[in-house]
Formats: C-alpha cells, structure tokens, sequence
C-alpha cells in the first residue's frame, strides 16, 4: 500500500504530463476494444446472415460440383438419393438446381446463374412464394437488389431468358420479376436469377436432380455416396478468413497509438530515474532495498494503466454502447466489391475481449515502466544521494 500510494503522489505530482500520456493510452485501449470488435461482429453477422440466406446448418454437394468453375454445372447436376427424399417432404433439406443462362433486359445481353429452389421452402429467407406460377404466361422469377440494378428491372418487369437443356438445345422463354430482395449475401444476390425447381427441372429436362442439398439443424450428418457434405466452417473458411486478414491490418493503427504512449512512459521513467537520484538515494539509506525501489517505479509506470482504463472506461463506455446498438452504415453497398458485409456494422463486445486487453495493457505498462527502473538495482546510495549518480 505504501508503495501504491507514493507511486500515485508521484504521477498525480507530474501534472499534466501524466494525463496527456494516460490519454493516449487510453485512445489505444478503446481502439483495441473498437476495432476488434467491429471485427468480431463482422465476422458473427456475416455467418448469422450466410446460414439464414444461403447455408442453413451445412450443405451437401454432389461429387463434381465446384461452385467456382461454371463448367462444372452440368456433370455435376445428378438425381437426389432416395434416402435424402422423407427428409426433402418434411422441408428439412432443401434441393438446388443451378444452371447457366442467358437474360435480355431492353435488348441487352448479360449471363447470369439460374438457380431453382422450392417456391413453398422454409429454410432459407429468399422470398420464394412469388415463385408460384401457372403455365400460361411469363415465367415469375426473383431477384437480389444488386442484381436488379445490374438488369435495371423493377417488379414485374418482363425479358427474354435463354438456357440450354440436359441434351445441348437452347430454348428460351419469357420471365417476370416476382420479387426483389434486399440481402447481405453476394453469392445469393450478384449474377442469380432463382427460380421454381420444379419449373427448372422440367426446362432442363433433368426431373428430379439437383447440385446441392441445403441442411436444416434438425438434420443429422450421413455420408451418402456421390455426395460430399460442408459444414459450416467449411463453407464460410474464405469470409473467416478474409476477416483475420482485415484483423491483422487494422492492427497496425492500434499499435502505433500503443507505442506512442509507452514511449512516453519509457521517456518519463527514464528521466524520472535521473532527476530524482536523490530521492532514489534517500528511499535505500532508510531502508528500502534496490528491489523494492525497483518495483517502487515498475508500480509507478504501472499506474498509468490502470488510470488509462478508468479514462478510457468514462469515454469509451458510451461509444461501445453506440456501436453495439446503433452500429456504423457505410456509404457503399458492400454487394459492389462482393464482400459479404450489410449495410450497418455491429461491433460485438464481450467480457472476455475486455478483460484479455486490459490484461494486455498491464502487462505491455509494466514491462516498459520496469525496464529503465533496473539501472536503480545499481545506485551507490551515497553518490545518488550526492546526485552524482552516472
């Protein structure tokens, strides 16, 4: 306690050059906290809106099917297995038909990805009950914004859609926009038109056949042949990752607020050291030994992280709270560089991203603080006393 209390006399005695390096320290510990966990709630947001949009629990993919290679649409397109059947009835796995096309909008020629779903489907938030059609009339499709600002269509907006069937022959149809939908998934939205399955099915002329299979929580994992099966972390392993990579290059900014102030704590010690070699001096001749003078300005320099946290806490609190709730828009659609990003941004703060950067903090604080305090261990008392100390 004496320690503790001779060592805040000293650093409130440094008047305003103590608060001036607690501040930045400060700015360096809610940066820490901010940026990690907007990051932390990138990265939860765009698995939450993954699974509800395009994922589920996991997906099956037929052996060929490479979502990354078009070529493969057609080898990879094969009958579903029966024992995936009870559970399709029940919706609890939802079966994709994905085959490339061609769209006319005013004349226009562009190429896109048709994708057939269940327009009565539960698993997914696409809003597939527009999808419902007779056989007389434009066919109904729906559309992610993105892509209906690419077309330049509205709703009910009708075109020219040409495909090619199982056995190589172009036909073509006319297509109505049933819906247009608004999502933070760019594989969902940019370059996809979706479609009845069934009315894909008997276009394609491939009756009963998919390229993947969409997987309910409720739905255990089997190993069926032909069939590969994703999970979660498989499917999303490139937005992970695009996130780490993000994480480590925002730390660069954190950091060099970090350096700034422990610098000026280094700075401070070490001129603390040399100008109070009398007081230094006097500490040893009453009976203090070289250790506990050591440890006297390790707590000393200390100190300046735990005022830090308390600054840092009054300030930051009501920004978290913002970010938390409120969160940041960007100016931008995230779908234009198709990153799956929404709108607004939330940081996610827990405890424990709290507790590991004050821990951090403390720890970075005294190692800089004990550092210059080692030259006391070799004070002559008498000479510090003289303040002839070299």
């Amino acid at each position: 306690m004496f320690l503790l209390k001779t060592a805040l006399q000293s650093l409130i005695g440094n008047g305003l050059k103590t608060w001036l390096t607690v501040f930045v320290l400060s700015l360096s510990f809610v940066m820490i906290i901010l940026m990690q966990g907007i990051l932390q709630g990138w990265s939860k947001q765009a698995i939450d809106d993954a699974q509800r949009w395009e994922i589920g629990d996991g997906q099956y993919w037929s052996a060929h099917y490479d979502p990354w290679d078009p070529f493969t649409l057609d080898s990879s397109t094969v009958a579903i297995p029966e024992s995936f059947l009870p559970m399709i009835h029940q919706k609890m796995l939802e079966p994709i038909l994905i085959t490339q096309a061609t769209v006319y909008p005013d004349g226009r020629m562009q190429g896109v990805l048709l994708k057939g779903i269940r327009a009565n489907q539960q698993l997914l938030e696409i809003p597939t009950a527009g999808l419902v059609g007779d056989s007389v009339g434009p066919v109904p499709v729906c559309v992610g914004a993105y892509m209906a600002r690419q077309l330049k269509v509205r709703l009910d907006d009708e075109m020219i859609l040409r495909w090619r069937d199982k056995n190589g022959t172009f036909e073509a149809v006319d297509i109505r926009i049933a819906g247009i939908f608004k999502t933070s998934v760019p594989s969902v939205d940019n370059g996809v038109l979706w479609i009845d399955l069934n009315r894909l099915q008997q276009m394609t002329m491939r009756p009963g056949e998919a390229n993947l299979l969409i997987k309910s929580p409720e739905v255990g994992v089997s190993q069926v042949e032909g069939w590969e099966y994703k999970s979660i972390e498989k499917l999303m392993e490139s937005t992970l990752l695009l996130v780490k990579t993000k994480s480590v290059g925002t730390s660069v900014f954190y950091i060099i607020f970090l350096l700034l102030a422990m610098l000026a704590i280094f700075d401070t010690q070490t001129l603390a050291i040399f100008r109070r070699q009398r007081e230094i001096g006097t500490m040893v001749a009453m009976g203090m030994t070289a250790g506990q003078v050591v440890r006297h300005f390790t707590i000393e320099g200390t100190m300046y992280a735990f005022l830090a946290i308390v600054v840092g806490a009054v300030w930051g609190t009501p920004l978290f709270w913002y970010m938390s709730k409120v969160g940041i828009s960007f100016p931008v659609e995230a779908a234009d560089f198709g990153v799956p990003m929404a709108d607004v941004m939330y940081a996610v703060i827990t405890p424990g991203l709290v507790i590991g950067t004050i821990i951090f903090i403390f720890l970075v604080t005294a190692l800089v603080s004990y550092l210059p305090a080692r030259k006391i261990a070799r004070m002559n008392p008498t000479e510090a006393i003289r303040g002839k100390v070299k």
